[in-house]
Order: C-alpha cells, then structure tokens, then sequence
C-alpha cells in the first residue's frame, strides 16, 4: 500500500510551492526545446520522423520514474482510461497538426493552437472548482494575451478559412483537453503511472507517423537528422513528465497559463540571440505580457491545491 502524500510546509504560505519549480522547469525545457525543434527537418529529415524520435525519447524518462515507483502502474479500468486519453489527445494533436500545417499558414495556425490553456482554465474553473487570487487571476489573463503574439505575423498573405482552420481547433481542443485531464487524472492515480501511459501512446502512434511519411523523397538519417532530433525532443519528453508533476501539485488554473506562456517567451529570447536581432513589436509585446503574467503567477499565494490521492509522487 503506498503512503499518502503528506501536505508539505511549502504547498502555501510565503514559501514557493512546489507546482511552480515543475512548472517553470516545464517552461525551461520547452523554451529550450522550441529554439532548436525546427532543425532536423531544415536538414532534411521529416516531421513525421521527427515525431517517433520523440515518442523514443519517451521511454528513458518514462522507465526512470518508474523504477523509483518500483515499477507499479496502475492497471484498473480508470486509469487507463485516463492514461490513454491523455496520450492520445497528445499524439493525436500532433498528427493532426501535421496536416493542418500542409493546408493552412503557420502563422495564423500556431497561434490559434497556443490559446488551448483557455479550454483547460474554462474546464478547471467549472468542473474542478479551481480559484485563485488577484495577483493569480492577473496573470492567466496576461498570459492567455500574450500566447497568440508570439506567433501572430498579421503581414502574411490573406487567407480563407477553410479545413486548416477546422484541423487547428481540433488541435486546440485537444490539447486543451489533454491538459485537463493530466489535472483531473492527478487525483486518482500516481503521476508515474500517467506518463507511462503517454509514453505507450505515444508507441502506438508510431505506425501512424510511418504511414504519413514521404519515404520516396531524399531523408537526412546523419547526425543533423534523427541523432540531433532526439537531442531536441528528449527535452520534449522530459518537460512533459515534469508537466505531469506540476499538474499533481498545483492547479490547472495556474499551472497550465505559466508554462504555455513561459516556453515560446523563452524560445523567443533564444531566437533573438542566436539570430542578434530584436523582434517585431507584437513579439515584444508578448515577451513584455509573459514576464508580468509570470510575475503575477509565481507571487499568487497558492491557497492549497486539489486534495492528493493515496498515490505517492516525486
């Protein structure tokens, strides 16, 4: 029988709680990630590919949690109902992500996509009964304004709205879910247990990914290609599992504003010191949201999270 997780003097308080260091971790990681995430495919070697690289990459992190768990996973009706959904709702976005960046303009795509928190703060504020503060409420609405300028790129040609907007939403709501539910699965079951369940989705996708992939055109397999990915997308895979922690300490409410808005300020201010150049004035905006949402986020007193299951937690 595993021990109930104890309330810790640092969940409230003055103190920082724990939430916000998986959280920020979280937004380091992706922000790294997001600067360097484009290269394998500038050197030829495709999306689809770039995609069962990071499903791969799931498993060290995944294997490593496990054995501190003493490699139990929670095998009941629920929890792989949580656990496949969670995954799927993942690797599905990004398949379906693939297709809508064939057909419609990444500019108005991603940040479209980057608003998917607002259907995890909705679905936290109704179901869950998540609150917060001023200081806290602050800084989710700053950070969901910031979100679509770091991608918004209104000189881009005119375009209709046609399936690449009806695949966008869906990417939207699916990661908006996804997020939901990593939250709502946090109460029932052990985080190890969650990512490992992403981590077998994420394998079950793997075919799919394969069959979408291009084989008769030239493929980069040297190291700018699938060895430089997994450098990349393990930091992907590494942040999701410490989203998973922050999720099982700290509320959807907070958790998942911060980290969405933290990973591409990061990404940006990475962009413009490798390329030395300043961003236009909607990306500065966004960076100049992100830093005060930040900044209201991690100074909100955290007055107590979504009580812990009987399950232990790192």
């Amino acid at each position: 029988m595993e021990k109930t997780m104890p309330h810790e003097p640092g969940t409230s308080g003055t103190a920082r709680p724990r939430w916000l260091g998986y959280a920020l971790a979280t937004a380091l990681l992706w922000g790294v990630w997001g600067a360097f995430a484009g290269l394998p495919s500038q050197h030829g070697f495709p999306e689809t590919l770039v995609y069962v690289v990071w499903a791969l990459t799931m498993v060290p992190p995944a294997l490593f949690v496990l054995a501190r768990a003493g490699w139990r996973v929670r095998r009941d009706r629920i929890a792989v109902a949580y656990g496949l959904a969670i995954g799927l709702l993942g690797a599905g976005g990004q398949m379906v992500l693939f297709y809508a960046v064939k057909a419609g303009p990444a500019y108005l795509i991603f940040p479209l996509i980057s608003l998917s928190p607002v259907i995890t703060i909705v679905l936290s504020y109704v179901f869950l009964h998540e609150r917060t503060g001023a200081m806290g409420m602050t800084g989710i609405v700053l950070a969901v304004c910031a979100l679509p300028l770091f991608d918004f790129n209104p000189g881009g040609a005119p375009r209709q709205y046609g399936l690449w907007f009806v695949l966008a939403l869906a990417v939207l709501v699916a990661w908006g879910l996804q997020a939901y539910f990593i939250k709502l699965a946090n109460a029932r079951m052990d985080a190890e247990s969650i990512f490992f369940y992403m981590t077998a989705s994420a394998l079950l996708c793997i075919p799919v990914a394969l069959a979408m992939t291009d084989f008769s055109q030239p493929i980069n397999y040297g190291p700018s290609g699938p060895l430089l990915a997994a450098v990349t997308q393990v930091l992907n895979a590494v942040g999701a599992l410490t989203l998973v922690y922050a999720f099982r300490h700290g509320k959807a409410l907070t958790v998942s504003p911060l980290v969405n808005a933290g990973a591409p300020l990061l990404t940006t201010v990475i962009a413009m010191a490798l390329a030395a150049t300043v961003p236009g004035g909607y990306r500065l905006a966004g960076i100049g949201l992100s830093l005060a949402a930040a900044l209201f986020l991690a100074l909100q007193a955290d007055d107590g999270a979504a009580p812990q299951e009987s399950t232990q937690g790192a």
